[in-house]
């Protein structure tokens, strides 16, 4: 994957922001069904890899991609500790109960919806 990332970065990290923009407000995604609908299946983790290295003052909705269990996995914190992706969620409805989100409720796209 090392040479995925640096091969074609930019082009790679296009694919997969033009995927997470398209998250509407109030759901969320995982790492891998980014990958999947970027065109870069099994590449979960360059999902991660691009959102990790993304400027604090972005209009992305970075906030709403989590893992496949429904955990935040991203560890952003205020100046008073608490989860920027947790609050940004939470001002979104998005809520979660002993720390995941219920994908069934929440979830982008899910067979649920």
């Amino acid at each position: 994957m090392q040479n995925l990332k640096h091969s074609t970065s930019n082009e790679l990290k296009r694919l997969i922001l033009e995927v997470i923009i398209r998250i509407p407000y109030g759901k969320v995604a995982s790492y891998g069904q980014i990958a999947q609908m970027a065109g870069l299946p099994k590449h979960a983790r360059l999902v991660g890899y691009v959102l990790k290295h993304l400027e604090t003052e972005t209009d992305i909705p970075w906030h709403r991609v989590i893992n496949a269990q429904g955990k935040i996995s991203l560890n952003k914190l205020n100046t008073q500790g608490e989860n920027i992706q947790q609050l940004k969620l939470a001002s979104e409805g998005v809520y979660l109960l002993n720390g995941k989100v219920n994908i069934k409720q929440f979830g982008w796209m899910s067979l649920y919806n």
